[in-house]
């Protein structure tokens, strides 16, 4: 059985207070969450966050991170650095790094090998924008970014790996996958793990990440192989994130 997870990516969005209320807040509300809950904060409140969440059942996570474990890469931040704050996951490959800063299929699995190589576990995000829908694309798109992770790590490797499914079309827009279309996607990816490994496809965990609120996640987590969501907006409020985390 697949454990509901929920993890917040609060993207370029933070101040020292914010983060303060923000955290304070869904630890008031964590009584009756069953979901494993993650928060991933920008790298300048790790510090912050790893005090603030300590003793609790909140995990820590980091948005990004860079191959390298050391060097001359100013501005950049090791898998080593974001482990050095207590931080267990860090987001890989969001659609965001990958259509603003280039980050190609290639690039985004040599992340999720340094994340696996440092013993962080990787969350890592595929889907299609609108146009490739529209096209009919969907699955060759999906397919295309996890064969890149497989044929670099092996099939092994998503032992340790959480998927988060984001139609890019659905990000930020307000538009939301019905949970039929979602948990189409959902059963792909589960199929073409199964491809090449039965058990290892039934034990990733893959979430949602196209704009799941308050409002939707039960109906989405319900689905079969919904298994959580990787929550943007809706994590910046604590009322509105504990609810999804009560969802599952």
């Amino acid at each position: 059985m697949r454990k509901t997870i929920v993890a917040g990516n609060w993207k370029m969005n933070a101040s020292k207070e914010s983060v303060k209320t923000l955290i304070e807040g869904i630890l008031s509300g964590m009584n009756g969450v069953s979901s494993e809950v993650i928060v991933c904060a920008p790298f300048p409140y790790l510090s912050q966050v790893e005090t603030l969440i300590s003793n609790t059942s909140l995990m820590l996570g980091a948005q990004n991170l860079n191959v390298n474990t050391k060097g001359a890469f100013t501005g950049e931040v090791s898998p080593d650095m974001i482990k050095d704050f207590g931080a267990q996951h860090v987001i890989v490959g969001h659609s965001e790094r990958r259509s603003l800063y280039g980050e190609s299929i290639t690039i985004v699995a040599e992340k999720t090998k340094a994340a696996i190589d440092a013993g962080l576990i990787p969350l890592l995000c595929v889907g299609e924008s609108l146009e490739e829908r529209d096209s009919g694309n969907t699955e060759v798109v999906v397919a295309e970014q996890l064969n890149a992770v497989i044929n670099l790590l092996g099939i092994e490797a998503f032992e340790g790996i959480i998927i988060a499914y984001e139609p890019v079309w659905a990000i930020g827009t307000g538009l939301t996958a019905s949970p039929e279309q979602a948990q189409a996607v959902h059963l792909f990816i589960r199929g073409l793990l199964a491809d090449s490994s039965e058990s290892i496809a039934q034990k990733t965990p893959i979430l949602y990440g196209g704009s799941m609120n308050a409002g939707n996640a039960a109906e989405l987590i319900s689905c079969s192989d919904i298994d959580g969501g990787l929550i943007g907006g809706a994590a910046l409020k604590a009322e509105d994130f504990l609810q999804i985390c009560k969802a599952g």
